[in-house]
C-alpha cells in the first residue's frame, strides 16, 4: 500500500489487525518519511530504525499468535524528548541531561507499547520545556512545516511538526501551561491537554518533581484527526502503580446536556479579528451539530489562576532554575525565568500556602462553572502563530507573547483538560480554538471536538514548506 504514513492512526490500527498491512510495512513507510522530511524541520531528534523494525516485529508476530495487541496495533508514534524511554536520553532540551539514559520507561510510552504502538523516535522540545518556542543548544531549532517563520510552537514543538508533516500517526506531548495545545494551533493539527491524574506521569531518570508540576503537568496527545486523539486517550490512560497521582477515572461519563458556553474575549485578552472569526465559526459548527451556544462575557477566574499557574511552575525552587538555565546558557529559558522574575520571586512557604489554598477556591469556581456549562470554547491564544522566536526579541515582545497565551497558562491551575481544535488557514497560517471541560471529562472535548472538525481542518498531513 502506498503512502501509509498518510493513514489515520484509527484506520491504520484496523488494517494491521486484519492483516491488510503488516506493522513492518507501517514502520518502514515511517521512516521512509522521517527520513524525507525530518532534515527540513528537525521535529525528531533522536531515533533508530533497528529499534523500531524490532517493535513492529513484535506486533506482527503478536497478530500472527492470534493476540489482541491493542487500540494502537503497529501503529508509529513519537515520544516528547522530555520523557524516560528505556535506553534513550532524557534531554528535555539540555546539554546538561544529554547523557542521562533512561534505564525504563515512563508509564506513558509503556502504555502506548502496551497499546500495540511502535516507538518511531523523540520529538525535540526547547531547554526545560520552558517555552511556545523550540530550539534548544543540544538539539538545535524545530520549524513549523507549514511557514518556517512561525513558530512550530512549545515545549511539545517537535510533536507537532512532527505529527502535521506525516512522521508518525500521533505524537506524545506534555502540558504544563499550553505545550500540548498551543503547539497543535500553530502546527494545524488537534492537542488534548489531559486531566492531571488521567495519565501516569513517572520520570525515574530524573528527581522527583516539585508540587506545582506535579498537580498541573501532564502527558496528553497531538494527532491530525479527533478519531486518532480518542484511541490515544484509551492507550495513554492505562494505570500505573509509579504515579500516586493516577486517577481510575472511566474514560465516558455521564450524559450531558450538549450545552456550550462560548467566551470571545476572556478577561480582556481582546483577541485579533481572525481568531474571533474562528470561534464564531466553531460555535456555528457545534449549533449546525446540535449543540446549544450561548455567548457568555464573564467566566470564574482565569488571569488570578494564570498568575498562580505560574508562581507554582517558575517560583517554585526559582533560583534552582535560573542556576541550571545559566549552566545551560540557553537564551530563551534565562529570558523565560527573568523575564517573570518579578511575578515568581520570592517564593516561600506562605507563598506556596496561599496559593494551594486559594487552588481550592478556584478549583470549585470553574467545576460549578462547567456543571451549568459541560464546555467552554475560547481562544487558544489572543494571537494568531507567532514569529518565531519572538519572545527573546526584546522585553515587550516578550510580555506580548505572555499576554496572549493567558488562556493556555490558566486552565492546568485548576487540573483541567483541554482541547485545541484546528479549524483553518489564514494564508498558510493555521488557526483554531480552544475548548476546556470538567475534570475527567475529555469525552465531552472529543464529542465537541468532532462536531467542529467535521465542518472542515487545515489539510494535513503536509509536505514542508520550503519557499
Amino acid at each position: 500500500m502506498k503512502d501509509i504514513w498518510r493513514l489515520p492512526a484509527q484506520e491504520l490500527a484496523g488494517l494491521i489487525k486484519s492483516k491488510k498491512v503488516s506493522a513492518r510495512e507501517a514502520a518502514v513507510s515511517a521512516l521512509a518519511r522521517l527520513d524525507a522530511v525530518n532534515p527540513a524541520i528537525n521535529a525528531v531528534v533522536d531515533h533508530r530504525p533497528d529499534d523500531v523494525l524490532a517493535q513492529a516485529a513484535e506486533v506482527d508476530a503478536a497478530i500472527a499468535r492470534g493476540e489482541d495487541v491493542g487500540v494502537l496495533a503497529g501503529v508509529p508514534v513519537t515520544i516528547k524528548a522530555n520523557i524516560d524511554q528505556a535506553g534513550y536520553a532524557n534531554t528535555n532540551g539540555l546539554k546538561l541531561q544529554r547523557d542521562t539514559i533512561a534505564r525504563d520507561n515512563s508509564p506513558v510510552v509503556d502504555n502506548l507499547r502496551k497499546a500495540g504502538a511502535v516507538i518511531l523516535g523523540r520529538t525535540n522540545c526547547p531547554a526545560f520545556s520552558y517555552r511556545w518556542f523550540t530550539t534548544n543548544l543540544v538539539h538545535g531549532n524545530t520549524k513549523n512545516p507549514r511557514d518556517p517563520s512561525i513558530t512550530p510552537g512549545g515545549s511539545s514543538g517537535g510533536a507537532g511538526a512532527a505529527v502535521a508533516a506525516g512522521i508518525g500517526h500521533i505524537a506524545h506531548g506534555t502540558d504544563i501551561a499550553g505545550s500540548i495545545r498551543y503547539p497543535a494551533y500553530v502546527n494545524g493539527v488537534h492537542g488534548l491537554r489531559t486531566t492531571t491524574g488521567r495519565v501516569a506521569a513517572f520520570n525515574a531518570a530524573l528527581p522527583e518533581r516539585t508540587i506545582g508540576p506535579q498537580i498541573a503537568a501532564v502527558s496528553g496527545p497531538l494527532a491530525r484527526t479527533i478519531g486518532d486523539l480518542r484511541i490515544s486517550l484509551e492507550a495513554m490512560s492505562m494505570p500505573d502503580a509509579r504515579d500516586p497521582w493516577w486517577v481510575p477515572a472511566p474514560l465516558e461519563g455521564p450524559p450531558r446536556p450538549k450545552r456550550v458556553a462560548l467566551c470571545v474575549n476572556p478577561e480582556g485578552l481582546d483577541p485579533v479579528a481572525e481568531v474571533r472569526a474562528a470561534l464564531v465559526d466553531a460555535a456555528k459548527r457545534l449549533e449546525r451539530a446540535g449543540w446549544k451556544v450561548e455567548e457568555v462575557t464573564s467566566l470564574p477566574p482565569l488571569k488570578e489562576a494564570a498568575e498562580n499557574q505560574t508562581k507554582l511552575w517558575l517560583g517554585d525552587n526559582y533560583e534552582g532554575q535560573l542556576a541550571a538555565a545559566e549552566r545551560e546558557g540557553d537564551l530563551g529559558a534565562l529570558a523565560c525565568l527573568r523575564g517573570n522574575k518579578s511575578k515568581v520571586f520570592p517564593f516561600d512557604a506562605l507563598t506556596l500556602s496561599k496559593i494551594l489554598t486559594r487552588r481550592a477556591t478556584l478549583v470549585r469556581d470553574w467545576s460549578l462553572f462547567l456543571e451549568k456549562y459541560p464546555v467552554l470554547l475560547m481562544p487558544v491564544c489572543g494571537e494568531l502563530p507567532f514569529p518565531d522566536e519572538l519572545d527573546t526579541k526584546d522585553d515587550a515582545s516578550f510580555a506580548r507573547v505572555w499576554r496572549a497565551q493567558l488562556p493556555q497558562i490558566a486552565i492546568p491551575f485548576m487540573g483541567l483538560p483541554g482541547l485545541t481544535v484546528s479549524t483553518g488557514l489564514v494564508g498558510r497560517v493555521p488557526v483554531g480554538v480552544h475548548l476546556v471541560a470538567g475534570r475527567y471529562r475529555e469525552d465531552l472535548l472529543l464529542l465537541a471536538g468532532e462536531a467542529i472538525e467535521a465542518g472542515g481542518v487545515p489539510p494535513s498531513p503536509i509536505d514542508p514548506y520550503l519557499g
